[in-house]
């Protein structure tokens, strides 16, 4: 049932829900909260939240747009090779002592539109190599971790440009009071009942053990095979310490690592990326022994050819990801120009590093281990969309039967 709240109220069930199912904060454990300028109020709101429900400390890390466009514009051109060791050393510290990392993202999807690719993609190497041990153990469930969204005045304009100015940020805040199930009358409770779907279709394919997938739509033609043991996830995950969490709110997607040098054929982009500060539109992907091998954009080509460029690993996939067409998000019509809700409205695959935990055992191997078992080991992980309702899948069995997984973009089964 769909109820009629003011906006404060939601606001408390949007923070609630981020602590209590996002990081599903435990007594004595610590919080790491990074936010923009943009969003102090919810980041006050969820702090209060955490403390009432046994946090030890929270830390809170603030970003401002602003800020970071006047860097990329007036910086020295080698300063974007440094990242600070102190920030290494705080993440690295929290997450050995079991702290829980909550993202707000927010930015403005066209922040850095202009600026020079090389600044841009210099920082991106030097924050993944610094961060890189930060990265691998949120890949291999260490902690619990949750990324949630809230509003800036520009993301905002650029969601809903038709709307006058001083109606553009509640209506963003609408959509994501929707697509997150604050509107209900137990937004805890509707979670745990989504959660249990999204696991029963997880163990619907785990139980098939598919030797590949075989995608059809227009411009996509795209065979991947999947490793052996592969694991199927969504929903919640489980750190290592057995914490339960969300790790992206919202989430509608099923999805496990590909065979890295499985992947072969074409796949055409149905949505725009937005990714360090630049949208990246209409591109197609070619791959051949799971290398990406031709790349072409409309919009944004040098910047993805940059991404591709990143390292070794990010010429390959590290995720595929399923999500039926008629998920409330897709059903929305918005173009949120932000991962977080686009890829889940849409199919999606991801460029880069694969999650551990998409494999048997994966969370106790290391990365050479991983590797061996036919895992993408990269310093990036970008998400592009590629579902619509045009979309097919198939799976293939290892007797070479096929079984459809996806007709007209959505479940089949």
């Amino acid at each position: 049932m769909i109820l009629l709240l003011s906006f404060d109220t939601k606001l408390l069930k949007y923070a609630e829900l981020a602590v209590k199912v996002g990081v599903n904060i435990q007594k004595d454990q610590y919080l790491y909260i990074s936010c923009s300028t943009d969003n102090l109020k919810l980041a006050q709101i969820i702090t209060k939240i955490a403390y009432k429900n046994g946090a030890k400390q929270v830390f809170v890390d603030i970003s401002d747009d602003e800020l970071v466009r006047a860097r990329y514009e007036g910086a020295p051109k080698d300063s974007f090779d440094f990242f600070p060791p102190w920030k290494v050393q705080e993440r690295e510290w929290l997450a050995e002592h079991g702290a829980a990392f909550l993202s707000i993202s927010s930015q403005n999807p066209d922040l850095l539109k202009g600026i020079e690719r090389d600044r841009i993609m210099a920082f991106q190497k030097a924050s993944g190599q610094a961060l890189a041990n930060y990265y691998h153990w949120l890949q291999a469930d260490k902690f619990s971790w949750s990324v949630i969204a809230a509003p800036s005045k520009a993301w905002a304009a650029k969601v809903f440009p038709h709307l006058p100015e001083e109606q553009q940020i509640d209506a963003l805040w609408q959509a994501i009071f929707a697509a997150t199930r604050i509107d209900v009358e137990n937004p805890v409770e509707a979670w745990h009942a989504h959660d249990q779907e999204l696991h029963s279709k997880a163990d619907y394919l785990n139980a098939k053990q598919f030797k590949s997938l075989h995608y059809t739509a227009p411009g996509t033609d795209l065979t991947i095979e999947l490793p052996p043991r592969h694991v199927w996830t969504g929903g919640s995950s489980k750190s290592t310490q057995g914490q339960t969490f969300m790790a992206n709110m919202p989430t509608e997607e099923i999805f496990t690592a590909p065979l890295k040098t499985g992947v072969n054929g074409y796949v055409s982009s149905t949505k725009p990326l937005s990714y360090g500060g630049n949208i990246i539109d209409n591109f197609t992907l070619t791959f051949k022994d799971g290398r990406i091998i031709d790349v072409k954009a409309e919009q944004g080509q040098e910047i993805l050819a940059s991404l591709i460029e990143t390292d070794e690993g990010a010429h390959y996939l590290g995720e595929i990801a399923l999500v039926p067409h008629k998920s409330p998000i897709s059903q929305s019509n918005l173009l949120f120009y932000n991962t977080l809700f686009d890829e889940n409205a849409s199919n999606h695959l991801a460029i880069g590093s694969a999650y551990a935990f998409c494999i048997e055992g994966g969370k106790e191997m290391t990365s050479e281990e991983l590797s061996a078992h036919g895992l993408n080991q990269s310093l990036t992980h970008v998400d592009f969309m590629i579902g619509s309702n045009k979309m097919n899948i198939n799976g293939i069995t290892h007797d070479d039967q096929i079984d459809p997984i996806f007709r007209d973009g959505n479940w089949a089964f």
